[in-house]
């Protein structure tokens, strides 16, 4: 588009010294002619640009104002590459390459190897230890599109217990929680917001149904709290050696540990009573002892004689 066009020129002659119309035409895929129509219309909304012809000749904005308007210094820019960089290692829109080509034009020759050092300063890599192609594609081609055209899906879904069924939703948001990926939806089965996990879906297809997108404030986490209501929780009294102090303190904070004068540790944490509970306590092995309440203790043990027997066949 040419307004997306003519802001990026804007941005780039703010950012940078001097650059030269065959420059611009190639990063925008038009003509050198068209640049200079489209300088043309900058200088004529009153933003004063200079351009220069032959040898180190080049488009560049008068020096008080390009510093006057100079918004984004190289650190913020490298903070941004390097988010987008992070993005990149798990979904690859044609969007987030090209926005990385963009902001590299930015930074001037003489500072490229400086950049490039900040850039590569820190790195999340959002995918999970073994990861192939399948969920990129399912994130890029379909949920996305999907997402940015306001189209429902369906989808084969099988929960925690193991249960598989149809579901049809409206998609709303692609989260990235530990490493794994959800897709934040309103269920049309349910009429509720649902999280589900994309490798917990299959036969994904999108259709031609738009729906209107609700009001949801995303910035409160809303999958967080539904997840964690205070009535869903439960509070869990533990006896917790050693092996397992560091786990827990990751997930609940050091302070929940109350030693003794023996030195045995006893940790109150709260937890939601729900399908993944007795499979987050069993994860912690012998390292931990659900002393209270006594249900969820007597769970925890049936299904450790569950396992035994099992085992034993």
């Amino acid at each position: 588009m040419k307004l997306e066009r003519l802001l990026a020129i804007i941005v780039l002659l703010i950012s940078k010294k001097q650059v030269q119309a065959a420059e611009l035409a190639e990063m925008f895929e038009v003509s050198v002619r068209t640049i200079y129509r489209d300088i043309d219309v900058i200088s004529r909304a009153g933003i004063p640009i200079i351009t220069s012809q032959g040898f180190g000749g080049g488009i560049q904005m008068t020096e008080t104002y390009r510093m006057e308007r100079e918004w984004l210094k190289e650190e913020e820019l490298a903070v941004i590459a390097s988010a987008l960089k992070s993005v990149s290692s798990v979904y690859e829109p044609y969007a987030s390459s090209s926005a990385i080509k963009k902001i590299q034009q930015l930074v001037p020759v003489k500072n490229e190897a400086e950049f490039k050092r900040k850039t590569e300063k820190w790195f999340f890599d959002m995918t999970p230890w073994g990861h192939t192609n399948d969920q990129k594609n399912l994130l890029h081609e379909l949920l996305s599109g999907a997402i940015d055209h306001t189209l429902t899906v369906s989808f084969i879904y099988t929960n925690a217990k193991g249960e598989t069924m149809e579901r049809q939703a409206e998609p709303y948001t692609l989260v990235c929680k530990t490493g794994r990926w959800y897709l934040y939806a309103f269920c049309l089965a349910k009429q509720d917001f649902r999280f589900f996990k994309l490798s917990r879906m299959k036969s994904l297809s999108v259709q031609t149904i738009t729906f209107e997108r609700k009001d949801v404030q995303l910035d409160t986490l809303p999958w967080d709290a539904e997840w964690y209501r205070k009535e869903k929780a439960v509070s869990l009294e533990l006896l917790v050696h050693s092996g397992a102090q560091q786990r827990l303190g990751e997930w609940f904070g050091y302070d929940v540990f109350h030693f003794d004068k023996e030195g045995s540790c006893r940790a109150v944490i709260s937890f939601p009573e729900n399908q993944w509970l007795i499979g987050f306590l069993l994860q912690f092995g012998k390292e931990i002892e659900i002393l209270s309440p006594l249900h969820i203790r007597e769970q925890v043990k049936e299904t450790i004689q569950e396992m035994k027997k099992r085992y034993e066949t």
